[in-house]
């Protein structure tokens, strides 16, 4: 990979200054002394000035110093009776017309030409890395030659079916013959969906690698420029490199950035630059030979954005999903990410998997590297599993607050509220198990936190494990108001998300009871995606309607308090005994908590677990 040199202003100020400064020592090595005319008249009388010049206005020479060296003077003119004091004691001298103009060109040519040398040296330096600082129409786009990729599949985890779509890629850039014997074609464009931080870029990258190809990567908003047509020059020159590169392939990162839909929302002007660019883009996609071996990757997280021209067929004909990853992937990427750090020995990666639902692929190396900063910090050899739980806590609740100031009472209050969840989500059919249970202040706002571990990914949840969740949600509430007899704003979020639950319930998935089958998503599509920016205002249903789903709300909120209400007072000593043990040790673990639960409570799947 060629280095590429940018252009820095501060180079060209160090240059000037250089000039500046080099030009004040070469003169001053050659500059008389300026002495007084009195002085001058003195040096006369004692016979010390040899020869000297006579201007209109100076008087330049040369004498004798004191050490006996002969020095260069210059005094400024002023006796008009100078000539016979010189005759009387034999100094030569002549008159002079001084001529200034040589002396003032050169003073400016040399600098000038020092600082032309230095600029053109600069320019060769910056060419041989890039197309140089005036070359606006050429791309931008980083080539990496097929040796110098490193990335395989293997490198890759957590979405095997994105790599066997796209090692049909891989086989056609190796073995293009036998794809055109069958008459077959590649398609010419293949685009990576997911969420950000899921690996688009890296799997891209493993294509190259597996292939032994070229890789030209360039993000989308590369393109842009304040300069009209620039974007659609830079699209022409990738092109003409490619070609000449074939086979290789051309990975364009952040699609969305120029391929949005034209004229979205009736929107005009502003966009010509832009839209430019795409359709140069449309333009050279058809014109390619698939033959040569050029295919096009592009990856966003948009592609409901995307203008339907570039989805078509023979232009990007294929979408390759690569989601976030489920637990055996997160497991795996764990496993990948475990390599480069020194990892002791029994730690179970695949209990840290579970906890980390939901985790995109970079979310899983952070909390890796935060385990590995977080044993340094402990003046530990090796990551253990402590190090990588605490990294996952830090990167889902932020920063630990253990110097936040907490007065007893309300820490006291905090303990019994995360207890209140803890103990509902343990005592109740259909939720997840819990993990921990912390009342160290984290992040912004968090006083504590009660954390559940998946046993497995889901992708569907019955009606009992949505109210499941909303009991869990309003455990710490009821527990408060069980054992102080009064409440407090730190449920605020709870009864946010649980409201939410119950009135998706209701609105969303047909669960209610008095609007049947009937479903009011309260927002159809993001307003982004919207071309008539009006259907987004308003409801489409009745005011009736409308309380009715508030009542059915509510009654579902009502149910449920009621019955987490039971629960909590049946099993009120071991709620006391456990927000006790948490105030005491701040942080309760699984085995420690589960432990104190009475398992007669326990509902019988929960109780064979146990046993």
């Amino acid at each position: 990979m060629e280095k590429q040199t940018k252009f820095n202003i501060w180079y060209v100020i160090a240059a000037i200054w250089g000039v500046l400064l080099l030009q004040n020592i070469i003169f001053d090595q050659f500059r008389p002394v300026v002495i007084p005319y009195s002085e001058f008249i003195e040096a006369v009388l004692n016979d010390k000035v040899i020869e000297i010049a006579v201007g209109q206005d100076r008087i330049s020479g040369k004498m004798r110093a004191d050490d006996g060296t002969e020095q260069l003077f210059t005094t400024v003119r002023v006796d008009t009776d100078l000539s016979q004091k010189l005759s009387e004691h034999n100094v030569k001298f002549s008159g002079q017309v001084e001529n200034t103009f040589i002396k003032a060109i050169l003073s400016w040519l040399i600098p000038i030409g020092l600082f032309f040398g230095i600029w053109y040296f600069m320019m060769r330096r910056m060419q041989a890395g890039q197309a140089g600082i005036m070359s606006f129409g050429k791309n931008k786009a980083k080539v990496v030659g097929e040796k110098d990729i490193e990335t395989r599949f293997t490198d890759v985890a957590g979405a095997d079916e994105a790599k066997e779509e796209l090692q049909e890629v891989v086989d056609y850039l190796e073995h293009p013959q036998t794809y055109l014997e069958v008459g077959g074609q590649m398609p010419k464009g293949v685009i990576l969906v997911g969420p950000p931080g899921t690996g688009k870029t890296l799997i891209a990258r493993a294509v190259a690698g597996e292939a032994g190809v070229p890789f030209f990567s360039m993000s989308g908003s590369d393109f842009v420029e304040m300069f009209v047509g620039m974007g659609a020059a830079r699209v022409r020159d990738l092109f003409v490199q490619a070609r000449e590169k074939a086979p290789c392939i051309i990975f364009i990162d952040e699609l969305d950035a120029i391929g949005k839909a034209r004229g979205a929302g009736g929107i005009t002007g502003g966009h010509d630059e832009r839209e430019q660019t795409l359709n140069q883009l449309l333009v050279e996609m058809d014109g390619f030979d698939t033959q040569k071996g050029i295919v096009i990757l592009a990856a966003t997280n948009r592609p409901e954005v995307l203008d339907p021209a570039l989805l078509r067929s023979g232009r990007f004909d294929r979408q390759v999903l690569i989601d976030k990853p489920d637990v055996n992937g997160r497991e795996e990427i764990l496993k990948i990410h475990a390599r480069k750090v020194n990892l002791a020995e029994g730690v179970n990666l695949r209990t840290i998997a579970q906890k980390t639902a939901g985790f995109s692929g970079a979310d899983l190396a952070n909390a890796v590297n935060e385990a590995a900063l977080l044993a340094v910090r402990k003046k530990l050899k090796q990551v253990t599993e402590i190090e990588l739980d605490e990294a996952v806590d830090r990167i889902i609740g932020g920063l630990e607050k253990k110097n936040r100031v907490i007065n007893s009472k309300e820490k006291k209050i905090v303990a019994y509220h995360e207890v209140g969840h803890a103990l509902v989500a343990a005592l109740t059919e259909g939720s997840e198990p819990v993990h921990k249970i912390s009342i160290i202040p984290r992040g912004l706002a968090a006083l504590g936190y009660t954390q559940q571990r998946p046993t497995e990914d889901r992708y569907l949840m019955s009606e009992q494990e949505l109210l499941a969740k909303i009991d869990v949600l309003l455990g710490g509430r009821i527990a408060e108001q069980i054992t102080f007899n009064s409440v407090t704003t730190g449920a605020g979020n709870d009864l946010m998300r649980a409201t939410d639950i119950a009135r998706a319930m209701v609105v969303e998935y047909g669960m209610g009871e008095t609007l049947g089958l009937t479903t009011y998503p309260r927002q159809r599509n993001p307003v982004f995606l919207q071309t008539d920016m009006s259907s987004s205002m308003g409801r489409d249903y009745s005011d009736e309607t409308a309380s009715q789903i508030d009542q059915e709300s509510k009654q579902i909120l009502a149910q449920r308090q009621h019955h987490v209400t039971e629960m909590l007072t049946r099993c009120r000593d071991s709620l006391t005994a456990i927000a006790e043990k948490l105030l005491e040790k701040e942080v309760l673990y699984e085995k420690e908590f589960m432990a104190m639960v009475p398992v007669d409570q326990l509902p019988d799947s929960k109780r064979d677990l146990e046993k």
